[in-house]
């Protein structure tokens, strides 16, 4: 099935500047225009490109940069199981350290929550820990 730029952002789930992002950072092909009729002039995407989209929002959604996307992108499904294995095991190393990270915040603020709520004299201790020298 055919589809405009329109078309397949829609299908895609995204707006068309972000289609055209995209095709900037060189992650989604551009067609070429359409030469004769009344569609002349008009690019014209295909589903492998709805497919490609989606792959990118998908691999977005699980945390991958841009320039990995590109990369497993150019990745073989079937030959390059190594290198897709190291780009996950390198973006779980991320989101482990970012989970690490939130929890040690989580229990920053509980603690200060608590600190807060044990007494109604004097300064918060949430406040007072944000107001502490920068």
């Amino acid at each position: 099935m055919s589809m405009t730029i329109s078309g397949l952002a829609r299908a895609g789930g995204v707006g068309v500047e972000t289609v055209r992002f995209y095709q900037r950072r060189g992650l989604l092909e551009m067609p070429e225009r359409g030469a004769r009729g009344p569609t002349s002039g008009i690019r014209r995407y295909e589903d492998e490109d709805v497919r490609r989209l989606k792959f990118i929002r998908s691999a977005q959604a699980a945390g991958f940069t841009l320039e990995q996307i590109g990369e497993l992108l150019q990745l073989d499904a079937g030959q390059d199981r190594k290198r897709a294995r190291e780009l996950a095991a390198e973006r779980l190393a991320a989101l482990d350290r970012k989970i690490a990270e939130l929890q040690a915040a989580r229990d920053s603020l509980r603690r200060l929550s608590s600190a807060c709520n044990a007494s109604d004299d004097g300064p918060c201790p949430i406040i007072s820990a944000f107001d502490g020298p920068g």
